[in-house]
């Protein structure tokens, strides 16, 4: 028995990276409970391995008294005589205990506690990895679809892809290689629970900073990020080194660095907005693709009023007012559209 415990130990810390003493502490703590459950629940058993040939010794603990009212834990200074050459009344004495059949158990016990301490070695090892990467995008193929989830397969674990965080636009089917970012990573009782999600404003950031050498140097700045998934995002970017422009450098040559990203997004529209901290030129830029005319700011209640062509106030307001509703978001200021007409309209009335 010792030299199997011996040999498991030795190769279950050399492939597993779990250190013996870690492993050896592990199984003393469940041989230990074994054997105070074999004795009846007794607390006054211990037990040591010898770290290097795993010989198990168990041994009860009893009180030196001239007089024994509880033989389970005291024992009398005549029998202590024959354990220990100078006994001393009230201090205690190890007495060898042979338990009967204690090979077979400890054999059990090593195996169970080995294997699950491995267990949770690799599950802390998983948790770790993947927690700093919160923010960070993943590449995994789709395994398997359960209770509105998708199961992707990271190469040394499992990650959950809600259904609610895929594209409105897109079926994965099994087989399918996804990529997705990681929003968090949970620690549970069955181990690390990595989330996905396709639908992140911080998706489309992070698939920028890998397309493009000038963000993921820090060179280019993401400032803001706004997204309704499947359909379109805005972001505004600058450029900390005036020789590089900030929107071209997300679209690339003949944009294909921005034509990858909307491919990876199943054709989601993109616009790519120059940062100002001048807040007319940011609502104007914001409500691209559309022309503005003229804008009115209130700076104290951060509204504006804005007037475009007639012909610009549908693209303005966008399908279903989308794009003046991620507009507001991106620059954090209430925007009133108004075509050339209703506001010739307004200055007429007013007027008179």
């Amino acid at each position: 028995m010792p030299k199997e415990l011996l040999y498991l130990i030795d190769q279950i810390s050399r492939e597993k990276g779990i250190s013996r003493d870690t492993l050896l502490e592990a199984l003393r703590s469940a041989l230990l409970t074994a054997a105070k459950k074999r004795l009846g629940g007794r607390t006054n058993i211990d037990l040591i391995i010898d770290p290097k040939t795993c010989n198990i010794k168990a041994f009860e603990i009893k009180k030196i008294v001239l007089h024994v009212t509880n033989k389970n834990e005291e024992i009398s200074l005549e029998e202590a005589l024959k354990i220990s050459p100078q006994p001393i009344e009230g201090t205690t004495v190890n007495i060898p205990i042979d338990l009967h059949d204690f090979s077979r158990i400890a054999a059990q016990t090593a195996k169970q506690v080995i294997f699950q301490r491995v267990r949770e070695a690799e599950r802390d090892a998983i948790y770790n990895e993947f927690k700093d990467k919160v923010g960070t995008i993943v590449s995994g193929q789709v395994m398997r679809k359960e209770k509105g989830v998708y199961f992707l397969n990271l190469g040394k674990t499992e990650a959950i892809l809600p259904i609610k965080e895929v594209l409105p636009n897109e079926t994965l089917k099994r087989g399918d290689t996804v990529r997705a970012i990681i929003v968090d990573v949970k620690i549970t009782t069955k181990g690390p629970i990595i989330m996905l999600s396709r639908t992140e404003p911080q998706f489309v950031a992070s698939l920028f900073k890998m397309e493009v050498p000038e963000i993921h140097d820090g060179l280019v700045v993401i400032k803001n990020i706004v997204r309704e998934p499947g359909e379109r995002t805005k972001l505004t970017v600058f450029s900390k080194d005036q020789s590089i422009d900030p929107v071209g450098a997300c679209v690339g040559m003949k944009g294909t660095r921005v034509q990858s990203i909307v491919r990876e997004l199943r054709g989601e529209r993109i616009d790519i907005i120059p940062w100002t901290d001048d807040p007319r030129m940011l609502i104007a830029r914001a409500l691209s693709p559309a022309s503005v005319e003229r804008i009115g700011i209130n700076e104290e209640d951060k509204t504006a009023m804005v007037v475009v062509s007639d012909d610009q106030l549908s693209l303005a307001i966008g399908k279903r007012g989308q794009n003046v509703r991620l507009a507001m978001k991106l620059t954090g200021w209430y925007i009133d559209i108004l075509s050339e007409s209703e506001y010739s309209k307004i200055r007429t009335e007013e007027a008179v």
